[in-house]
């Protein structure tokens, strides 16, 4: 019976029992409580149990209009408080639980969204300090390109011996114009003149001897040496 058909019938009742004889004690309270659950999704939360409570209070209307027994019919709305106290219980825990079992349901979706904004931040944290660690090598590969090519280019120079042995078949000229000595053949008088002791014949040397390598000379020292090469 739907909520509104349920209403009607009460309307009913109570103007046939204002007509005729008084109403049960427990008649009211009954119809009252009754209507309640209906009120509170009764037929829809626990739609047997009150399937039940209501065709109880039927069976006591019935008893009543029909049967015209007032003392019996009381009986079957007492068991409708009876059992309509019991149905509010289980329909107020099981409301209870819904509600547990709804705000678990948001706890536990509030702790996921807190997990992903975390990971999320987690992600992103990673990301920024490897964007951070590229640039920086990327400075630093930058700085180093950029000390390189600014950094003074230095010139090869190979060892001045300050001594020389001499080959087989080797001239003073040949010595002068090697690139660790003078690299310059016109320049040999120099070497003739500092090994004046051990050189008789500048045309002539020996293998093995060894020859000093004059290395501090003055500009004019170099003039007059070319000059007497170019006599020579």
């Amino acid at each position: 019976m739907s909520r509104q058909a349920f209403a009607i019938a009460v309307l009913v009742c109570s103007l046939l029992a204002s007509c005729s004889a008084p109403a049960p004690t427990w008649r009211m309270r009954a119809a009252q409580l009754v209507d309640e659950l209906d009120r509170q999704e009764a037929p829809h939360l626990l739609p047997q149990e009150y399937q039940n409570l209501l065709e109880t209070f039927e069976h006591g209307e019935a008893i009543l209009y029909v049967q015209k027994n007032d003392l019996r019919a009381d009986a079957f709305y007492l068991l409708v408080l009876q059992k309509g106290s019991v149905l509010r219980g289980e329909l107020e825990r099981l409301k209870e639980r819904r509600l547990a079992e709804e705000r678990k349901r948001a706890a536990e979706e509030a702790a996921r969204l807190e997990e992903e904004r975390l990971m999320r931040e987690a992600a992103e944290a990673v990301e920024r300090q490897r964007l951070q660690e590229q640039r920086k090598a990327a400075e630093e590969a930058r700085a180093a390109m950029s000390a390189k090519s600014s950094a003074p280019v230095r010139e090869y120079l190979p060892p001045q011996p300050a001594a020389y042995t001499v080959r087989r078949g080797e001239t003073l000229p040949q010595i002068a114009a090697r690139g660790e000595i003078y690299n310059d053949s016109s320049l040999w008088p120099l070497i003739y003149r500092a090994n004046r002791d051990q050189i008789r014949d500048p045309k002539q040397l020996w293998p093995g001897q060894v020859l000093r390598i004059p290395r501090h000379f003055s500009r004019d020292e170099a003039l007059e040496a070319k000059r007497f090469f170019g006599r020579r």
